[in-house]
């Protein structure tokens, strides 16, 4: 039988195991390893267990992924998502719905802390949305809003879907980081017209606007922000000049975070065991599932799926475009029922040869395989809030059990149709993603 045979029984397995709900780490080693002793037998099986664990995690660059973990614990029990709804409201909060914007814009600075947007959408629930209701928002905006905001965590940098990526694509981190600066402040500027939109039609679904806060408030509320805006600096500026590197820069935003939670009392009563076994048991599952997709990975490397896939693809001639789209659908069906980190470990070993084999815009290879990762995280950013699985949708039903999901999902829909626009705008114009490289040069 070869290899290609093997690994498309193989990968059918794979989808009965996660129909069946087992983890995904889980189901991928599984697969992995049983795919490769078909191909290779079991003994060479042994010998590659023993030394790929360890080739995979003494990789110095991963340690970043715990660090900004810890990052988004420490911010969560420092009170740091409470101050950036407080500066947020001062400055915009009496736009009409400005409240509702205030909370897309904090959304988007825990983002750059917590680098994960279930994490965001939960945090940011508990803190915005009482505030909302008490203003007399409507649920629909209020959780709407909330639950697309909270997938601008994948994308704002510093991103942990994007460390894993860069790993997976052998890309700099720091240019994948610069990369996603214009099209996250492009899904901030659409989340907040959306809502102006919104509020024009129907200015019943924000209460009654509020009277602007003075510059002194403004101006202490924003001081209030500053790990923000350090750990912002650190990662971005730091990294990419060449004066330390992505691990040193989290490193920065863990002091920075840490300080300000022991500052606040949030470290106070277990507070800092929380926060390191919060970070521990999400690390623990990260690697799981980093450790499942270098078993399947290895498989696949041997079945010779990816290189024939990608070598059937064009061989049929097929505009590039389409076949863009076509993973783009995949992505958006993906993102309903998983996680950005375990679409990424799972996709991009197939997805990226193919990618990188069209003629897209006349883009060299690095340049092709930072845009598509942009493209992507972008993808599976609005997978996480498009129904009927979307998972901010469940983590915002969790927290609010008296609102209904459909009310929810009645929310989102005009962010869906801001996201599709969006996406379509990064494909038609890559220079949005990758301009800020060119001037940075």
């Amino acid at each position: 039988m070869s290899g290609t045979t093997i690994g498309i029984i193989m990968g059918l397995a794979l989808m009965g195991m996660l129909v069946i709900r087992i983890q995904i780490g889980i189901a991928m080693f599984l697969t992995g390893a049983i795919g490769y002793a078909w191909i290779t037998g079991l003994e060479p099986l042994i010998n590659f267990m023993k030394t790929m664990p360890y080739s995979r995690f003494s990789i110095y660059d991963l340690s970043v992924v715990p660090l900004f973990l810890l990052m988004g614990q420490f911010a969560t029990n420092g009170g740091l998502s409470q101050a950036l709804f407080r500066a947020g409201n001062a400055f915009i909060g009496h736009w009409r719905g400005g409240m509702s914007m205030a909370g897309v814009a904090s959304c988007a600075g825990f983002g750059a802390i917590s680098g994960s947007s279930l994490a965001t959408a939960a945090t940011m629930t508990q803190v915005v949305l009482p505030e909302l209701r008490q203003r007399q928002y409507k649920d629909t905006l209020s959780t709407g809003s909330l639950a697309a905001g909270g997938s601008l965590g994948i994308l704002i940098p510093p991103s942990v879907p994007l460390v894993i990526y860069a790993m997976l694509a052998e890309q700099n981190i720091a240019k994948l980081f610069i990369a996603a600066f214009i099209p996250g402040i492009l899904a901030v500027v659409s989340y907040l017209i959306v809502i102006d939109i919104i509020t024009r039609i129907d200015p019943d679904a924000a209460g009654p606007r509020q009277a602007p806060h003075s510059w002194k408030e403004r101006f202490f509320t924003f001081i209030d922000t500053w790990p923000v805006l350090l750990i912002f600096a650190a990662v971005i500026g730091g990294i990419y000049s060449g004066i330390f590197t992505p691990t040193e820069a989290a490193s920065i935003g863990v002091v920075a975070t840490g300080f300000m939670a022991w500052k606040n009392g949030g470290l106070k009563n277990g507070g800092l065991k929380t926060c390191i076994l919060g970070t521990a048991v999400a690390t623990g599952m990260m690697f799981l599932i980093l450790l499942g997709a270098d078993m399947l990975n290895s498989f696949l490397a041997l079945s010779q799926i990816p290189v024939n896939f990608a070598n059937w693809i064009q061989s049929l001639g097929l505009n590039p475009f389409l076949v863009l789209f076509c993973i783009i659908l995949i992505y958006l069906v993906l993102g309903c029922v998983m996680d950005s980190l375990s679409m990424i470990l799972l996709t991009v070993p197939i997805f990226l040869p193919v990618v990188l084999g069209l003629d897209l815009y006349g883009l060299d290879p690095e340049a092709k395989a930072i845009w598509f990762g942009i493209v992507a995280l972008v993808v599976m950013e609005v997978g996480l809030i498009t129904p009927p699985i979307g998972m901010n949708v469940y983590i915002i039903a969790n927290i609010a059990k008296d609102i209904p999901m459909t009310t929810i999902f009645r929310g989102v829909i005009p962010f869906l149709g801001a996201d599709i626009i969006r996406i379509l705008i990064i494909i038609a114009f890559p220079s949005l993603s990758l301009i800020m490289l060119t001037w940075m040069g």
